[in-house]
């Protein structure tokens, strides 16, 4: 690799301010395997990412003039000066090809709930170790400005004053910026529909509730189930008005829609009998078959099924079902395609892990006998450390093959399957 393409190292002071540290290449880590960033699989920082401090952590750099990969705790052109790994929380729609290289130091404590991709510094710009897989701004912040989403709220309090949904959703993305609550107030995209106070799983990376590893939830879980007329109203608001429209259940601000299905189901009843306009999409575990055919029966168009591992002892290890099987996960799958629905894999995704060998090879098997439509790339927000840990524990999956390596060649063995990151209108693929 010739030095003048490798990407300068980038790592943060005690004050937070973040800065290049000449003379060192910048690094990335798949599991445990260390990479050179440089110019040509890397892109420009996406607008709307984020570079992140690694509290407590020693950056591992690439020493060009040695030749070697160094792990640092202070700076080497100011030896009293501490030095820290910095990450990027890269925008929606990318897919991280490797994670931030850093070295523990024996530390326990997790890092927060986030993705933390690898970063560099190029020419004259931050640039990220990631691959970009949807290009639709459908969460581009700069699409969403405040005024129109305050103007929005205020015409739903007064359209609907006693619907409890739309209240919760004007503190989603009022308060918690979330953007499929601001796509609702602005009349764009997809909606949320968030139902259940409840869970059957007690996934590691949880964000909306959290009781160990010394980690915090990033949003609140909603307190109610809303009713099957105030789900429909939100819908129907949605779909009647914007062209191509998606409604979700299943979001971050909830725990697991099938546990609410007494009031899903009669609320997609509900609006399918005023309208066949959108998609009805489900964001699930995929944990309940019964409950899966009941609501494609009802009028449900779409399914995603949220997966970090197809196989199912690591599955479990992340996931860690409290009422269901993996069996009946792939049982749900297959019912949703006996209804001929839209089915996707959210695939939450670490490189090293993701990408590796015994991993793939399973993924290609899944897609093809389960029939697959999609996969939805989602980094995975957790400390990548630590899942890698816990994932190899599980059972060593075998070298990295590079994530620009899998969706190459699933692209190739599979040319229909659609790549991206979000809940596709169903009425646009035909």
């Amino acid at each position: 690799m010739m030095k003048n393409s490798i990407l300068t190292a980038v790592v943060a002071a005690e004050n937070g301010e973040i800065f290049e540290l000449e003379g060192y290449g910048a690094v990335g880590l798949s599991g445990n395997t260390r990479f050179i960033l440089n110019k040509k699989e890397t892109v420009p920082m996406p607008h709307g990412s984020e570079l992140m401090l690694l509290p407590n952590r020693k950056p591992i750099v690439y020493n060009l003039s040695e030749g070697t990969f160094e792990t640092l705790e202070f700076n080497p052109f100011a030896l009293q000066e501490k030095i820290f790994p910095v990450a990027v929380f890269n925008s929606p729609g990318y897919v991280n090809r490797h994670f931030c290289a850093y070295d523990t130091g024996g530390i326990t404590d997790m890092l927060p709930l986030f993705s933390y991709g690898a970063v560099g510094f190029g020419t004259d710009d931050f640039r990220s170790a990631a691959l970009l897989v949807d290009s639709e701004p459908r969460q581009d912040l700069r699409q969403m400005p405040r005024k129109g989403i305050v103007k929005g709220v205020k015409k739903m309090q007064e359209k609907y004053p006693e619907n409890r949904l739309i209240r919760h959703l004007e503190t989603c993305a009022l308060q918690y910026g979330c953007p499929a609550g601001k796509n609702f107030f602005l009349k764009r995209y997809e909606a949320p529909l968030p139902t259940s106070t409840v869970c059957n799983a007690n996934c590691l990376g949880c964000i909306s509730l959290q009781t160990e590893n010394n980690l915090c939830a990033c949003q609140e879980r909603i307190k109610f189930t809303p009713s099957p007329q105030e789900i429909a109203q939100v819908s129907l608001e949605h779909i009647l008005s914007v062209k191509n429209a998606v409604v979700s259940f299943g979001q971050g601000c909830e725990g697991e829609p099938l546990t609410a299905v007494k009031s899903i189901e009669p609320a997609i009843r509900l609006i399918r009998e005023k309208t066949q306009q959108g998609t009805i999409n489900l964001n699930t575990n995929a944990s309940l078959p019964e409950h899966v055919d009941a609501l494609c029966r009802a009028g449900l168009d779409a399914m995603r099924v949220s997966m970090n591992s197809i196989r199912e002892k690591h599955y479990t290890a992340y996931f860690r079902p409290r009422s269901y099987q993996f069996s009946d996960v792939l049982k749900s799958i297959d019912i949703a395609k006996k209804h001929e629905k839209f089915v996707a894999i959210n695939y939450l995704n670490c490189p090293g892990f993701s990408d590796s060998e015994k991993e793939f090879s399973v993924l290609k098997q899944f897609i093809a006998t389960h029939r697959i439509d999609m996969i939805q790339w989602r980094n995975l927000n957790f400390d990548p450390r630590a899942y890698y840990h816990f994932m190899h524990q599980t059972e060593d999956s075998g070298p990295a093959l590079g994530m620009a390596n899998i969706i190459k060649e699933l692209s190739a063995v599979f040319p229909d399957l659609i790549h991206g990151y979000f809940n596709p209108p169903v009425n646009q693929l035909d």
